[in-house]
């Protein structure tokens, strides 16, 4: 993510105008715009295996599946971001065309260059979306998810999933994603992706 300093200051409503006639997508924060820059290939095919299972086992329950060309709004407002998945069972979303404003859940992979704003910026601003129940930090370099999870005292509480933390255990970790009663093994997120902490060991091992 890089900021457009070209782009004047611009309100919510004319950045929306403004982002139609771009050719590639712009965030919105604070009156800036910044550009959005493509993900790797592991980024990409664990966003894939996440989005395809949560399509697959949310069909037919009235809900919707987003991907990265989905826009999210905190508020009508603003900030604006491109989440890699969301999921919104709100019937205000369901007729929507360009902006979705109350998702359930929303997960990011994380890149190294924009780890740092996932983690706090960005979350700072999905947390006053009030609709959103998980947010979810998929690690593209290892094989690690982070679940924040509202409890009933509307408070954020992390559960990690890692395949470091449960080597020695025989079972398959599942992660679990409760505001959509959704269950998957964790080799299933990262199929067909090659971390690099595995050609690490290859290389070392051979």
């Amino acid at each position: 993510m890089i900021a457009d300093f070209k782009a004047p200051l611009m309100t919510a409503e004319e950045y929306l105008k403004w982002e139609e006639k771009q050719p590639i997508k712009y965030e919105y924060i604070n009156g800036k715009v910044w550009a959005m820059m493509g993900g790797s290939l592991p980024h990409n095919s664990i966003a894939l295996n996440l989005a395809s299972a949560l399509k697959s086992h949310l069909r037919k329950q009235g809900c919707k599946v987003f991907m990265a060309d989905a826009k999210v709004g905190v508020s009508s407002h603003g900030p604006f971001h491109y989440p890699d998945i969301m999921v919104t069972y709100d019937s205000r979303d369901q007729t929507a065309r360009k902006v979705v404003y109350y998702p359930c859940l929303i997960v990011e992979v994380l890149s190294p260059s924009t780890e740092g704003f996932d983690r706090g910026k960005k979350f700072r601003h999905y947390r006053r979306i009030e609709t959103l129940k998980e947010y979810v930090l998929v690690d593209a370099e290892r094989m690690n998810v982070e679940c924040y999870r509202l409890n009933e005292h509307n408070k954020w509480e992390l559960t990690s999933y890692s395949v470091e933390e449960v080597a020695t255990n025989a079972t398959e970790l599942e992660i679990q994603l409760t505001c959509v009663n959704f269950r998957s093994s964790i080799s299933s997120l990262y199929e067909d992706v090659v971390c690099p902490d595995e050609n690490l060991e290859d290389s070392v091992s051979s």
